[in-house]
């Protein structure tokens, strides 16, 4: 079983987290909607402008809240194809980015410990974040988010393995 976990191949998280990241997304917008909502409605009480202002302030909200469901909707997919991990005996390799990217290479001799976290969320999509933890200043907490619980789990105790012998 470690050998599967650990045997170098490139591979994707759980496609699972596609959807974990829109729900999260929406749940953040809805919140930031709502708070510059009372503010744009506290604005209009408080101004004396003319309708017309009053509709442009409506509708540029509108625009903004809409542009950040849509980015909510949109991304996650993308950054899905652009999210990938490799295990090996070295160490762990994680490639990430949709704009700016990034390969992050921690060798198993750097790693001091390791976490497996799941919010609520991540609980209910059977998701976890793995977070290795490294000697150094750079990149010394290094999460990866949208494995598979027990995948996280796994590979965890692959690293155990590894830190023992």
């Amino acid at each position: 079983m470690s050998e599967a976990v650990a045997d170098g191949e490139l591979r994707q998280v759980d496609p699972r987290s596609i959807q974990h990241q829109r729900i999260e997304g929406l749940i953040v917008t809805a919140l930031l909607s709502l708070a510059s909502l009372v503010g744009v409605v506290i604005f209009l009480l408080s101004s004396s402008g003319s309708r017309a202002v009053s509709a442009l302030v409506l509708v540029a909200w509108l625009l903004v809240a809409g542009g950040f469901v849509a980015v909510s909707l949109l991304l996650p997919p993308v950054r899905y194809r652009h999210l990938t991990y490799r295990l090996d005996p070295r160490g762990m390799q994680i490639r990430r980015g949709v704009f700016w990217r990034s390969i992050v290479d921690v060798p198993c001799t750097r790693i001091q410990h390791t976490d497996v976290q799941q919010g609520p969320l991540e609980r209910a999509f059977g998701l976890a974040t793995l977070i290795l933890h490294t000697a150094g200043t750079q990149h010394a907490v290094v999460p990866l988010a949208g494995l598979e619980h027990g995948v996280a789990l796994r590979i965890r105790d692959w690293l155990l393995q590894e830190d023992d012998g």
